[in-house]
C-alpha cells in the first residue's frame, strides 16, 4: 500500500523524512514521495542525506506571478491526475504551505485519506503568521488523522472538536530527523561554514546562528532585527555572526545592503541540512523566525530567541529553551547580551518536541487508520 508523502519545502522535507525511513520498513505500507515544486530543487537537497529518492515530481505550470493563488491553481489539477494514477492509501502532507493545502484538499475530494503531520499548532490569530495559520486550521477540518507533535497541539485539536481517535500525540519528527544527522557528525561542505569553524576555534570566538525569512519579517521588521545584529557584533569582540540567507531576493538585497562588509558577519546561500545541525551544534546563540529551527535548537541545548510577535510553538517557550522578543531592535540586542554574558540560561530539560521517536509512533497511528495488524516486533524491539 503507498503512503503519499507530499513535500515541496525543504521543511517539508527534512520533517517527512523520517517518516518516509520508517514506511520503508514496514512490511505492508511503502512511502511515495512526491515533489510539488514549490520551491524547486530544495525538496531533493533535503532528501539527499537521508538517502531518500524523489519518486514523482508534480507537472505544473511555470509562475510569473508567484502568487498563492496562481500556486495552487497549478498544484491541484496535477495533484488530482497524480492521486488518480497513484491511488494511494494516503497522503501525508505536513504543516501549513501551500502544498501541504493543495494535497489536503486534492486528496479529500478523491475520498483519500488525509493525514496531517505537525497538526495542532495554533496562535489562534490568523493574521499572524499570515497565511499558515489559516492553512493549519483548514488542513484540520478535512483531516482524517492528525500527527500533533505535543500535547498542547492535540488539545487544541480537541477543544476545535476533531474526535480524540483521530488524534495521536507523536513528537515532531524534526527532532527524529535532527538526532539523525547530527550522530553522523558529517564535516561542513558550505566552505564559508568551514572556514568560520576554523576560525572561531582558533580565535576561541563565539557563534551567533541568524535567519529570517517568514513573509511577516519582510521590510520594516527585519531592518529592526539587522541593526540589532549590527548592535550584537558592535558589543561582542568575540562574536562571530552567520547569516544564511534566504533566496527570496528582496530579502537577500536587504540583508546584503545593510550587513554586507560587516566585520565578523557572513552571509551565506541557504545551508544543506547536515550543515544547518551542523550550525546550530555550534551556535553559542540562535536568533530566527524558523519554526523548524525553535524546535531543533533544544535538542541541542541551544538558546533561541525568536524573532516573531507570536509563535505557535509555545512548548519552546513554556519550557525555557527560547525567547519570544519580536523584531525590537533593542529588545532582541538586550536579550542576546543577557545570553552572551551567562545571565539568561536555557534549561536543560530535553527537547519538548520529542526524543527521536515521533515516526514510530506516526507509522503505528497510520496503521490504525488503515486497519492494519501492527508491524512484527523485532527481537530486539521485544526485549
Amino acid at each position: 500500500m503507498d503512503v503519499m508523502l507530499l513535500a515541496g519545502t525543504r521543511p517539508e522535507a527534512v520533517k517527512l523524512a523520517p517518516l518516509a525511513l520508517a514506511l520503508a520498513e514496514h512490511p505492508h505500507l511503502r512511502p511515495f514521495v512526491v515533489h510539488s515544486g514549490q520551491h524547486q530543487g530544495m525538496v531533493d537537497q533535503a532528501l539527499i542525506p537521508f538517502g531518500l529518492p524523489v519518486d514523482a515530481w508534480l507537472d505544473t505550470p511555470p509562475r510569473t506571478t508567484g502568487s498563492q493563488a496562481e500556486l495552487v491553481s497549478g498544484l491541484l489539477p496535477a495533484l488530482d491526475d497524480l492521486l488518480r494514477r497513484v491511488s494511494p492509501a494516503a497522503v501525508v502532507v505536513q504543516g501549513d504551505t501551500t502544498t501541504g493545502l493543495a494535497g489536503a484538499l486534492a486528496a479529500f475530494w478523491r475520498g483519500i485519506p488525509v493525514v496531517h503531520l505537525e497538526a495542532g499548532l495554533r496562535t489562534h490569530d490568523l493574521a499572524a503568521p499570515f497565511p499558515e495559520e489559516g492553512t493549519r486550521q483548514m488542513i484540520s477540518r478535512i483531516a482524517a488523522l492528525h500527527l500533533a507533535p505535543t500535547a498542547a497541539a492535540a488539545a487544541a485539536l480537541r477543544t476545535e472538536g476533531v474526535p480524540r481517535q483521530r488524534i495521536a500525540v507523536t513528537g515532531n519528527t524534526v527532532v527524529d530527523a535532527v538526532i539523525a544527522i547530527a550522530e553522523r557528525d558529517l564535516p561542513a561542505r558550505d566552505t564559508a561554514l568551514a572556514l568560520l569553524e576554523m576560525e572561531i576555534a582558533e580565535a576561541g570566538e563565539r557563534l551567533v546562528l541568524v535567519t529570517s525569512h517568514r513573509r511577516e519579517s519582510w521590510g520594516e521588521p527585519l531592518s529592526r532585527t539587522l541593526a540589532a545584529i549590527e548592535l550584537i557584533v558592535a558589543e561582542h569582540s568575540d562574536v562571530q555572526v552567520l547569516f544564511p540567507v534566504h533566496p527570496n531576493p528582496a530579502v537577500r538585497d536587504q540583508v546584503t545592503t545593510a550587513l554586507g562588509g560587516t566585520p565578523r558577519v557572513t552571509i551565506t546561500e541557504p545551508l544543506e541540512y547536515p550543515d544547518l545541525v551542523r550550525a546550530l551544534r555550534l551556535a553559542e546563540l540562535v536568533l530566527t523566525d524558523s519554526g523548524g529551527i525553535q524546535e531543533e535548537a533544544p535538542t541541542f541545548g541551544t538558546p533561541v530567541l525568536v524573532l516573531r510577535d507570536v509563535t505557535e510553538r509555545r512548548e519552546a517557550i513554556e519550557a525555557g529553551c527560547a525567547w519570544l522578543v519580536g523584531t525590537d531592535t533593542g529588545l532582541i540586542a538586550d536579550t542576546a547580551a543577557k545570553v552572551l554574558r551567562g545571565d539568561l540560561h536555557p534549561t536543560h530539560a530535553g527537547n519538548p518536541y520529542g526524543d527521536g521517536n515521533a515516526a514510530t509512533l506516526s507509522v503505528a497511528a497510520l496503521e490504525e487508520l488503515l486497519n492494519l495488524a501492527p508491524a512484527p516486533r523485532t527481537a530486539a524491539e521485544s526485549r
